[in-house]
């Protein structure tokens, strides 16, 4: 496995990184971004024409329709969830847990954020009942509850919410007069896409819903920041598209015209890129089942990966080996998996999960290989799980969690 890097560790305030593909970057998309390097001119504000036209055909493809002028792209989706929150005021309310990277931006602007359980099915959706007894909780105690960001294809669970489920979760939030971002980052990285069925909250409410994409989700490395979002219709609608341009202004947050050049190639879906996409997305669902089997094998929980590079474990059940190690929650089972595994392991917490509940995110990423070589070969190789780097990666990975299984069941009180 690679090592965890320095950023894998740090304060309270350290953000989880991103789950980044630890695949060598698509040799096309390179010489697009390198073809574009002598570009020095500033580009626009939400993004210049032919990235704007490329977004657009790139929700056209998902059933979403939208005129350029309905888009904007900024460099990463935390600086348009930064303008979102700040464009539409209120509070702010989010699945427990969710990514990383939600909650903070809105306590940034000062805006207060409230957590609200996911149903049983998933992650990514509030359960739909615990929705409306939140909002109705905050506005009994003076609260002006008005955004609801969730996802489809989830960060941290790596699940894909049921159309009921989402169903339901967007006719209680339309009911409470709330606005929807939608973050459909990893839409694109489906583990069974025709098994699976994924549906955008847009397509059940255009006019209360705006779509944002982070690119590096499928489509661009996680170095090359850049994000496209998708405004509703309407007078509504093109009123919160100026207010967000506003913010963009206000914080210079422009996408660098190398990355704009890759960007509107890699959204415009030629044949290598969707292949490079589809080749990546296969060898990490490949991985997660892998990854899956052995945790879950050990005595962990951990729901099925449908979506994305990582799995969400709950070691809650090995709480009898952890107790002894000196585990006592997600902080320190972030510390011991991290300094086991050899990798980055975040906590639950960081995802506003409880911080006595033992859950972390374990990203498919690092288990591919130690150099671009070995995860170049991966990514070519029919059979990538007998690649004899990846399974000594997962021989690792189980030898660990079957530690912890064993040292549980000699720990375990007698009945």
């Amino acid at each position: 496995m690679r090592q965890a890097d320095a950023v894998g560790q740090g304060p309270v305030r350290y953000g989880p990184v991103f789950p980044d593909d630890g695949l060598p970057v698509l040799p096309e998309l390179a010489a697009v971004l390198a073809a574009a390097a002598s570009r020095t001119e500033e580009q626009p504000v939400g993004g210049a024409p032919a990235l704007l036209e490329a977004a657009s055909g790139y929700f056209e493809r998902r059933g979403l329709p939208a005129e350029p002028a309905r888009v904007a792209a900024a460099p990463g989706a935390p600086a348009l969830l930064v303008a979102l929150t700040a464009a539409l005021g209120g509070d702010v309310l989010v699945p427990r847990p969710c990514a990383a990277w939600w909650a903070p931006y809105a306590r940034l602007l000062g805006r207060p954020v409230f957590h609200v359980g996911t149903p049983a099915e998933c992650g990514g959706v509030p359960d739909p009942y615990a929705l409306l007894e939140t909002v109705r909780r905050v506005r009994d105690e003076g609260g002006d509850p008005r955004l609801l960001v969730l996802s489809v294809a989830d960060d941290p669970t790596a699940t894909v919410a049921p159309p009921e489920v989402m169903h339901e979760t967007v006719e209680a939030a339309a009911g409470e007069g709330l606005h929807l971002v939608s973050d459909e980052t990893w839409r694109d990285t489906l583990h069974a896409p025709r098994r699976t069925m994924l549906l955008s909250p847009a397509e059940m409410l255009p006019d209360r819903v705006t779509v944002v994409t982070d690119l590096a989700g499928a489509l661009l490395p996680s170095g090359w920041p850049a994000a496209v979002a998708r405004f509703p219709a309407g007078r509504a609608g093109n009123a919160l598209h100026a207010r967000v341009l506003d913010v963009l202004t206000a914080l210079g947050a422009r996408v660098a015209a190398p990355v704009a050049a890759a960007a509107g190639h890699a959204l415009g879906e030629p044949a290598p890129v969707v292949a490079r996409r589809d080749r990546a997305v296969g060898l990490h669902a490949r991985v997660a089942v892998a990854a899956h089997a052995a945790v879950t094998g050990a005595g962990a929980f951990a729901r099925p990966p449908q979506a994305g590079r990582h799995l969400y474990v709950d070691l809650g059940p090995l709480r009898h080996a952890l107790t002894p190690q000196g585990v006592g929650d997600a902080q320190d089972l972030e510390e011991f998996l991290t300094a086991r595994l050899g990798m980055p392991a975040p906590g639950g917490h960081r995802f506003g999960d409880d911080l006595g509940a033992l859950r972390v995110r374990l990203s498919t990423g690092p288990l591919l290989g130690r150099t671009d070589e070995e995860r170049a070969e991966c990514l070519m190789s029919p059979v990538p799980l007998e690649l004899p780097h990846v399974q000594r990666a997962l021989m690792s990975l189980r030898s660990i969690f079957d530690d912890l299984r064993d040292d549980a069941q000699r720990w375990e009180p007698p009945r």
